[in-house]
């Protein structure tokens, strides 16, 4: 036998190898992500959630919150603030659950308001044992439209909220992990900058997405050996606000997971990898998607992408039709 043909039929048994070993790796993290104990002991009696008052971030804060964990929730709406601080003193006062509230915009983050908010945050976490840190704030909007039709103001909002606040924040609790030697730092990052070739119409949201994981992984690296644990977990379609009812419709129901099942599976999975998919249903969703050639997810996208479009367009034209 040709020594070529052994050697394209090494490579080909090595690639397809790799593929099972990837595939065995990601349908069965749901088995080997247990609990790492108790994550108050773990790394410390405090977390911080930003975006809590909606979504993936009140359904972590109220998780936490249910394994002992005290919370400090930032988020930019008193009132909201507020309701999710009762929620979790009426499911959790037998655990003795304290919460702590910061109004922050993250939209005004580096402007003067937005610099008193992070000084207001640092003064907070000052002396506390903040041992987990879930950086889930984040914006979508404007929507599905091409670059040149957006006006630049929403997307540097969303460059704000995306990545320089997560920075930030970030910045803020490090020093006190540091100075503990444990902490966790967990990104909510997207299976659109993760998983996909390209997110379409979406392009400045799946940049800042981009940016998440590969913060991450950096952070992760250089902070592991000070006992740090620095994640990014990477969800597929939530039921939440960022959601379109356009996109609802569209996907199956069972690969659509509520923020309760979201936040159960993401919790289990703190300190399990620098990168993960906590959920079985975003798994499977994400085989699909790795398993696809890159022509035809770039087509399928645009097209689903330009459909969405279509639909914001025509309800802000209803909408200016009725002023």
């Amino acid at each position: 036998m040709p020594i070529w043909l052994i050697l394209l039929a090494s490579l080909g048994a090595v690639h397809v190898a790799a593929d099972v070993l990837r595939l065995v790796a990601t349908l069965t993290f749901g088995l080997r992500a247990r609990p790492r104990g108790d994550l108050r002991r773990r790394y410390g009696s405090w977390a911080v959630v930003t975006g809590p008052t909606s979504g993936i971030g009140r359904a972590m804060a109220l998780e936490l919150a249910g394994r002992g964990l005290n919370v400090v929730l930032v988020g930019r709406d008193p009132a909201k603030l507020r309701d999710v601080a009762g929620a979790i003193a009426r499911s959790h006062s037998h655990h003795g659950v304290r919460t702590k509230t910061v109004v922050f915009d993250f939209s005004l983050v580096s402007t003067v308001q937005g610099e008193k908010a992070m000084a207001a945050l640092r003064e907070t976490v000052e002396g506390l044992d903040v041992g987990v840190v879930v950086n889930n704030a984040g914006v979508a909007k404007p929507g599905a439209m091409f670059l040149h039709e957006a006006e630049v103001e929403p997307l540097m909002r969303m460059i704000r909220v995306n990545m320089l606040a997560l920075t930030k924040v970030t910045a803020a609790v490090l020093p006190g992990m540091v100075m503990r030697g444990r902490g966790a730092v967990v990104n909510i990052g997207s299976a659109s900058a993760e998983a996909l070739p390209s997110f379409p119409l979406y392009s400045v949201y799946a940049g800042t997405k981009a940016y998440v994981g590969e913060f991450s992984r950096g952070l992760s690296v250089e902070y592991k050996r000070k006992g740090i644990d620095v994640q990014c977990q990477v969800p597929c379609l939530v039921e939440t606000n960022m959601i379109s009812r356009a996109m609802k419709d569209i996907f199956l129901s069972q690969f659509v997971v509520t923020p309760e099942e979201y936040a159960r599976a993401a919790v289990r999975s703190i300190g399990h990898g620098r990168m993960c998919v906590p959920n079985m249903a975003h798994r499977v969703q994400l085989l699909g998607m790795r398993s696809t050639p890159d022509f035809m997810l770039n087509w399928y996208r645009l097209r689903l992408h330009l459909q969405q479009r279509a639909i914001f367009r025509s309800r802000r034209c209803y909408r200016i039709a009725l002023l």
